[in-house]
């Protein structure tokens, strides 16, 4: 009792201090403490009693599930949530992103009539300020990817005013934004959960997770078991905790941020209508009223930010929960002189609180969203930087998607599973420095941050290319996006228009075509998949048929309403054996999805994720032949080595086992090497090459290759928002094939009623500027479409694109219109592709041939 009391002496009440130290076993009845009746059973149990949590158990039982059951350790809103700003906006640059904000707003617009519960929203507008050139295109930038969302937003140019800020010099316009009392927004969700049936049960920590045979999971706390059939992780800073109960390291850490509150300031109070939040993008900080007074929060930059590291090395303190971190008022006076001059009443302003507390940060500072990979019916809502905007929306998504077993639209983005075991602490901590401090930076295409690179995952060659390339960051990896010759312009100098890559990339598309060129595609995830029922799993998992063995073929796994979930190039490589190659941005979530369907259906496979082990070169142009020719025995002749067949062959007597195919639609192979041997392969193709004008290319010059040749990209053509039929997949959907694949029946209820939109191919007359992809296309003065992927033709001296647009639209010379940072090009509807692929030549050559 004495160390009860010592305690006490710094604040912390005593229930408080007997849930975090677990000693609840003291009383005999949980209902005791908790006022309700325990559950021993829950369809879901959300850990975390923060906005996030408690949206999701507002969506959860009001979408109809029954047993939710919501665990928070001390009392709903303890952590991030009860000192945030509370910052609503409708903007955001990612495309997705915008309907979670969106959706977000919607439901707090109206939760307050459903629940009876105030909220305390406020919708004065919000205002980016540009007060740079490169800031003005950034807002371009935004705003044609803005035009095909719902949310209006407008630029304001010099000297305009939307009207409720007084102080605009050029910008952004959002009319809805604002901001919300967390506290009370969490109070209403609560009571809209408890209305629509879900438990809430507070103080109840989470003291173990332990997983079942059956995929369930046992959460063990002071009051008892839940056997639950799902779990969600909601627990803010304390998600590294949680997940270790699991053996998860999840990449979160917590960050100091601070704000300002002040006290009346007479220009304010004199105000008829409130002002329009501002966020002054150069100045790294946002602004808004605070009843009479104002409230300010500045980005500080990298070298000044703190985080709370010691959390990742010792865990989160004991008891720690409203509590706030020591105040640092000079470390934010950079951003206090240039809001002063910005707004100059600040001056005068008497501060009357300042506010620093944790908020918790990604590598990329973006949230953690989704089933994690690596464990069943483990889910994350987890490294929510802005939880309060975030919150309503993404209840909303994680809901549907548990509910209907598929996400209502793609966010890919935000999966857990985009990082991995190369996600170790010191890269965590250097990015989340760089994230914080880069809050405001200007967002580039093309965007490339380079704090804590690189990670383990570099490949056989990386040595070799690091010093000759520009690298890009994949999933871990670095890989070339295009690589120097003497006299470029080298280094990473990002531009809204074509900037210093443009001319070398050309220079490697024609290496390509008309020479041989070698690309390092080992970010490539790579699984194994065998076993007595692996030929099963597969066929109930992708659209097409399976290959032969020794062949290769492309597939798409659907969800089960139709959309395309992943595009996966398999081989079988001997009976039962098969190798399935995705992207690297989608490696673990891929490999999620199947294992999943593997344990739910009870197949008997092994799975293997060999994607570290493995290198891959890829070789392609019309001299590759000649080059591997020299290295080996094999016959690599078209009939000796056929499109789309797989061999093991040896080159310069090293094992590799080569598929003949090409991301570029030339002339070529992928090489699977074991990551040891990755070098001397790939020095003895550019011995051998030395007559045939081999040299490297990267995936800039790969992207532009695969668009003239007009192969769809995942990610980009195809996605979670999309289905294979309007995207023109038919060829790689077989409808007919016996087994019953994933999404076939939804499928053919789609062919059935007819298409409403459907991917085109487009040229665009530009000038200095092409098209990156999600830009909006105008027909008549109206939005008719999105831009999916983009990039200038080096063959045909054009800018082109992939658009969906209506049907009415699509026909072969239609004229439409492409938004490029504010200015809306002349575009056309032509015939795919606009080059043809080396298989699709050759074969025509050999019919020409025949006739004559």
């Amino acid at each position: 009792y004495v160390y009860i009391s010592a305690k006490m002496i710094y604040g912390l009440q005593l229930l408080k201090y007997l849930n975090n130290f677990s000693f609840f076993p003291l009383f005999s009845d949980a209902s005791t403490v908790l006022g309700k009746r325990w559950k021993d059973t829950a369809e879901t149990v959300i850990i975390g009693g923060g906005c996030v949590g408690v949206s999701l158990a507002y969506h959860l039982a009001k979408g109809g599930m029954k047993d939710v059951v919501l665990l928070e350790k001390s009392e709903l809103t303890a952590g991030s949530t009860w000192h945030a700003a509370g910052l609503t906006t409708y903007y955001h640059p990612g495309i997705n992103l915008k309907k979670v904000h969106f959706d977000s707003i919607k439901l707090y617009e109206s939760l307050e009539a459903e629940t009876g519960q105030a909220v305390g929203f406020h919708q004065p507008g919000s205002v980016r300020i540009a007060s740079t050139p490169a800031r003005v295109d950034e807002m371009k930038y935004q705003m044609t990817r803005t035009h095909w969302h719902v949310t209006p937003q407008y630029f304001i140019g010099p000297g305009e005013s939307p009207g409720t800020f007084p102080f605009v010099l050029a910008g952004l316009y959002t009319p809805g934004d604002g901001h919300i009392d967390p506290y009370s927004l969490t109070m209403a969700l609560a009571a809209g959960a408890r209305m629509y049936g879900a438990q809430i049960y507070n103080p109840a920590p989470v003291t173990a997770l332990n997983p079942t045979a059956d995929g369930k999971w046992d959460v063990q706390t002071p009051h008892g078991t839940i056997r639950a059939n799902r779990i969600v992780n909601a627990t803010g800073f304390w998600a590294r905790e949680v997940g270790k109960m699991i053996g998860f390291d999840h990449p979160t850490i917590p960050v100091h941020h601070q704000y300002v509150v002040t006290a009346t300031v007479p220009e304010v109070k004199a105000l008829k209508k409130e002002l329009a939040v501002i966020r002054d993008l150069e100045g790294s900080y946002y602004l808004r009223q605070e009843r009479d007074g104002l409230l300010f929060g500045p980005y500080e930059k990298m070298e000044k930010m703190v985080m709370q590291d010691s959390w990742v090395r010792d865990g989160v303190p004991p008891g720690f929960g409203k509590e706030l971190f020591e105040s640092d008022l000079d470390r934010i006076m950079e951003h206090v002189e240039m809001a002063m001059e910005m707004i100059p009443v600040l001056k005068k302003a008497d501060i009357i609180n300042i506010v620093s507390g944790p908020i918790t940060y990604t590598p990329d500072l973006l949230p953690m969203v989704g089933p994690h990979q690596g464990v069943r019916n483990y889910w994350t809502a987890i490294g929510f930087g802005y939880g309060v905007i975030h919150a309503g929306g993404i209840g909303k998504f994680l809901s549907d998607w548990i509910r209907n077993g598929e996400p209502p639209y793609d966010l890919i983005e935000c999966d857990p599973n985009r990082y991995g075991k190369w996600t170790d602490v010191p890269f965590m901590c250097a990015k989340a420095r760089e994230s914080y401090g880069f809050n405001n930076v200007v967002g580039y295409p093309k965007e490339e941050r380079f704090a804590g690179r690189p990670t383990s995952r570099t490949s056989g060659v990386y040595e070799l290319l690091k010093d000759k390339a520009s690298m890009g960051f994949h999933a871990g990896w670095e890989q070339p996006h295009w690589f120097y010759k003497p006299g470029d312009d080298i280094g990473y100098k990002p531009s809204f228009h074509r900037t210093n890559w443009f001319g070398p990339v050309g220079r490697e598309c024609r290496l390509v075509m008309e020479k041989v060129g070698v690309i390092d595609l080992t970010p490539f995830g790579k699984f194994i998949v065998k076993g007595k029922d692996s030929h099963k799993l597969l066929d109930r998992l992708f659209a097409n048929t399976m290959p032969k063995v020794g062949h290769t073929n492309i597939s798409h796994m659907l969800t089960p309403t139709g959309r395309v979930y992943a595009e996966v190039t398999i081989t079988q490589l001997s009976p039962g054996e098969f190798l399935l190659i995705t992207g690297s941005g989608s490696e673990l979530h891929d490999l999620r999805w199947i294992e999943t369907e593997a344990a739910d259906g009870g197949y008997d496979v092994d799975i293997s994720n060999v994607t570290e082990d493995i290198g891959v070169l890829g070789i392609a142009g019309p001299n590759s032949r000649k080059v591997l020719q020299k290295l080996t025995d094999e016959d690599m002749s078209d009939a000796g080595f056929k499109f789309l067949h797989c061999k093991s062959i040896k080159l310069a007597g090293i094992p590799v086992r080569a598929i003949r195919i090409s991301y570029t639609g030339e002339l070529g192979w992928e090489l699977y090497i074991d990551q040891k041997n990755m070098a001397a392969v790939y020095q003895a193709m550019m011995e051998a090459g030395k007559d045939e004008g081999i040299d490297n290319f990267g995936t800039y010059a790969m992207s532009s290759l695969r668009l003239e040749k007009g192969f769809r990209g995942w990610g980009a053509e195809m996605n979670c928002d999309t289905n294979p039929l309007e995207a023109g997949l038919d060829y790689f959907i077989k409808l007919n094939k016996p087994a019953d694949f994933i999404g076939k029946a939804a499928l053919q209820e789609i062919k059935a009623k007819g298409l409403k939109r459907k991917l085109s191919y487009i040229t665009l007359d530009t000038d200095d500027i092409d098209p990156e992809g999600n830009e909006t296309v105008w027909h008549n003065g109206k939005v008719v479409g999105n831009t999916t992927s983009g990039a200038y033709s080096y063959s045909s001296q054009q800018s082109l694109a992939f658009a969906y647009l209506p049907l009415e639209l699509c026909s072969v010379g239609q004229k439409v219109e492409v938004e490029l940072l504010g200015r809306k090009y002349p575009a056309m509807v032509i015939q795919e592709p606009l080059v043809l692929t080396e298989p699709t030549r050759t074969r025509l050559q050999k019919k020409a041939k025949g006739k004559a």
